[in-house]
């Protein structure tokens, strides 16, 4: 499989100050395409600063990568997974929410051991 291009941290930046507005509660949801830059760029953020295969991270509907360095899941259900939906990814990407408290209220579901590594790398970003 070919690598990514590199996620240009401007370029990330501004795709997420685009949707700003609609994750402090201050505007309608954004477009589809604008809410997607803004997930997938984010996720491809995370890919870069934990690199690996061992844990799975799904924002549906718009991406799912794996990350954090350890053994490499190649079929079926991976053991280690995160999911959760694209406002609450954002607002953990951009520090203005905190694992615990997602996980908490049942917005992030965290499932194996190293599930919860992903953490350590959030935020990505500091509006």
């Amino acid at each position: 499989m070919p690598s990514r291009r590199r996620v240009d941290p401007a370029e990330l930046r501004t795709a997420v100050e685009a949707v700003q507005p609609w994750l402090s509660g201050s505007a309608a949801e954004p477009a589809r395409a604008e809410l997607a830059a803004a997930v997938r760029l984010s996720l491809r953020t995370l890919e870069q600063v934990a690199p690996g295969s061992s844990v799975e991270v799904r924002v549906p509907p718009h991406a799912a990568v794996q990350c954090v360095a350890g053994p490499r899941h190649t079929r079926g259900t991976p053991p280690n997974v995160v999911e959760t939906d694209p406002r609450t990814w954002l607002l953990l990407a951009t520090g203005e929410l905190d694992w615990e408290s997602a996980v908490r209220a049942g917005r992030l579901a965290a499932s194996g051991s190293r599930a919860a590594e992903v953490s350590d790398r959030l935020p990505l970003l500091k509006l």
